[in-house]
């Protein structure tokens, strides 16, 4: 079992944290500073809704703030009134996102009803003051005559689901009114804005009749785009990268690909592109980036537990914008087998450096080097490696990435083969499709990649190249995708050896663990020679199916089966498929869903791993 954990370390982090969280729940201290109440006035909150449902009683009840904050007193009896009165209007509002139009709310304070309270109350606090709110939800209403006007005359009701008899939630109207302008926007007509959102309840039917307007305005390109808030990026590389060149179509799409692409880069804590109100004396719509920088410098460690691998600890120290245009350096090292590893000798050490330069030639290249040296000692080899990279990644557009780069590898490994130096020079080669709706925790989509990486041995004079290829896919099912059916298939292939000796251990495939066939240990599964020791393989198969089912809002329970199988030979020899079952457990946070997976081998090794326990952030796959 693995379970880790790291904690970011920045300036004027002793003396600014009050309070400590973990994964959202608070260990000590409160969020803020204690705010002392002037005046204060404790009071009972009473809800009745005799005549709701469920839903809308779950609703209702969310939407007071007097009943979901009983114990905040109020600021002087005035301040519990003016309370008192917020919130028969948010039940209000409450109701008509319900599409209770014919609804009512009562609300009394001491047993006077708001409305006849003076405005300089006086109330009886010899007790907590009581507070009464009785609502009467009223009949649930329907869309009736819809018309559209203006610019938007003329247009399919069924797109914006205005349809009579349809959907009279006063959000769902709200979101239709959107939508209508967000069409006409992305006709590239920047100032188009509604106009007229009427509704009129009919009392006599329960239906809602509804007009709405909206004017289009004049097609108009981009314009000028100015750049505000930033301190250390550099200002023009800010407006480069957005990649919202002047005199081309303007798109709503394009402003939020904008905004997309800007906020991954890691430097700003917020950015907000605006669209100016009036179109500049060219015709072309003027926009600004405005931009917050976040802290640039970081510090974080880190530290997990596997029963097979003892105690790891990391730590890396990184910067976002090291010359002023978001480059970024990251200084990382680790150790581990901990506790697990008889002396320092065998335990697994890594350090490396990485710098990363977005941009460097035009906004869709990424130029990326690293130097990185570590020792591992898995059950099938050790190895000793340093490695040099150097390479470029370039976005074809918002799904399509390829990249190419020149490797350099010194490898001294002890394995089946016996003792092995390699020195090798590679040509890694990568395209990236990914179609997911997010990275962390999908729902539909797929991604789909295929690499190769040709290679020269110097020390004995051998090219070998390997390709490997892999898909993801996901299907929700059900309403707001209660099941989410996930599944992965990827295979390798190494050829030009006549010998796996003359590959280095670290080049030859393996299978089992948590990123392939869980129940398994990491790399368990392998050919073997007849002295029983991995030998790794030429080619590999591995696939997974899982069914994610959302139990709450946060919790979900994953059924899942991988499978896989390593082969000496380039074609890969069924005949030997390894399986694994279990059942994971996820707990959804803002950062993506936190995994606990629990799984067995249906096929054991002899001596093998009887089970699999992994843990991490974000799905298996």
């Amino acid at each position: 079992m693995a379970v880790a954990a790291s904690v970011a370390l920045y300036p004027g982090f002793a003396r600014n944290a009050y309070a400590f969280k973990l994964f959202g729940i608070n260990i000590f201290g409160s969020d803020d500073e204690e705010q002392q109440v002037l005046d204060p006035v404790k009071f009972t909150v009473t809800l009745n809704t005799p005549d709701a449902d469920t839903k809308l009683q779950e609703s209702l009840t969310n939407s007071s703030l007097l009943a979901s904050e009983p114990d905040k007193p109020a600021s002087g009896d005035l301040g519990l009134l003016i309370r008192a009165r917020d919130d028969r209007e948010r039940l209000i509002a409450a109701l008509y996102e319900n599409a209770r139009y014919g609804g009512t709310v009562k609300v009394t304070v001491a047993g006077q009803d708001i409305d006849s309270i003076p405005p300089n109350p006086s109330f009886n606090r010899s007790g907590p003051v009581p507070v009464v709110i009785d609502v009467s939800p009223g009949p649930v209403f329907k869309l009736g005559n819809v018309r559209l006007e203006g610019d938007v005359a003329g247009r399919d009701l069924d797109q914006y689901g205005l349809v009579t008899g349809g959907d009279a939630r006063s959000l769902a109207i709200i979101k239709a009114g959107n939508k209508l302008v967000d069409d006409l926007k992305a006709e590239g007509r920047p100032l188009a804005k509604l106009t007229k959102r009427e509704a009129v309840a009919n009392h006599a039917n329960d239906t809602v009749d509804l007009t709405m307007s909206a004017v289009g305005g004049p097609v108009a390109p981009l314009g000028e785009v100015a750049v505000k808030g930033q301190r250390t990026v550099d200002q023009d590389f800010i407006r480069r990268y957005s990649r919202l060149n002047g005199g081309e179509p303007y798109s709503p799409e394009k402003l939020r690909k904008a905004s997309d692409r800007l906020r991954k880069l890691g430097v700003f804590s917020s950015i907000t592109i605006k669209e100016a109100t009036v179109l500049a004396p060219n015709g072309t719509i003027p926009l600004t980036i405005e931009v917050s920088e976040g802290k640039h410098r970081y510090l974080g460690v880190g530290a997990q537990y596997s029963t097979t691998e003892g105690i790891g600890l990391q730590g890396y120290w990184g910067h976002r914008n090291l010359f002023g245009k978001a480059e970024s350096l990251r200084i990382e090292g680790a150790v581990s087998r901990l506790g697990e590893a008889s002396n320092v000798q065998d335990m697994d050490y890594s350090a490396g450096i990485i710098f990363t330069k977005p941009g460097v030639f035009n906004p869709a290249t990424t130029f990326t080097a690293s130097l990185k040296a570590k020792t591992e000692h898995p059950d099938t080899y050790d190895a000793r490696s340093v490695t040099g990279y150097g390479g470029f990644s370039y976005e074809f557009n918002d799904y399509d990435t390829a990249s190419a780069g020149f490797e350099v590898e010194w490898t001294d490994t002890d394995d089946a083969f016996g003792n092995n130096q390699y020195l090798t020079t590679s040509i890694p080669l990568e395209f990236v499709r990914d179609m997911r709706d997010d990275k962390l925790n999908p729902t539909e989509g797929f991604r789909a990649s295929i690499s190769a990486k040709p290679s020269y041995e110097a020390l004995n004079g051998t090219f070998f190249s390997s390709f490997e290829g892999s898909t993801t896919g996901y299907k929700g099912l059900g309403s707001d995708d209660q099941v989410v059916l996930a599944g992965k298939i990827a295979g390798g292939v190494l050829i030009g050896v006549s010998s796996l000796e003359d590959v280095p251990a670290t080049r030859r495939f393996y299978a089992g663990g948590g990123g392939s066939v869980r129940g398994y240990s990491y790399q368990e599964i392998s050919p073997y020679n007849d002295e029983g020791e991995a030998t790794g393989g030429r080619s590999y198969v591995v696939s997974s199916l899982e069914a994610r089912f959302k139990v709450t809002d946060t919790i979900g329970l994953v059924p899942f089966v991988d499978a896989g199988v390593v082969s000496s030979d380039l074609a890969p020899d069924f005949s030997d498929i390894r399986a694994g079952a279990g059942i994971g457990l996820r707990y959804a946070t803002p950062f993506g869903p936190l995994r606990l997976d629990v799984a067995m081998p249906l096929k054991k090794y002899e001596g093998g791993s009887s089970f699999g326990i992994y843990a991490g952030i974000g799905q298996s796959f």
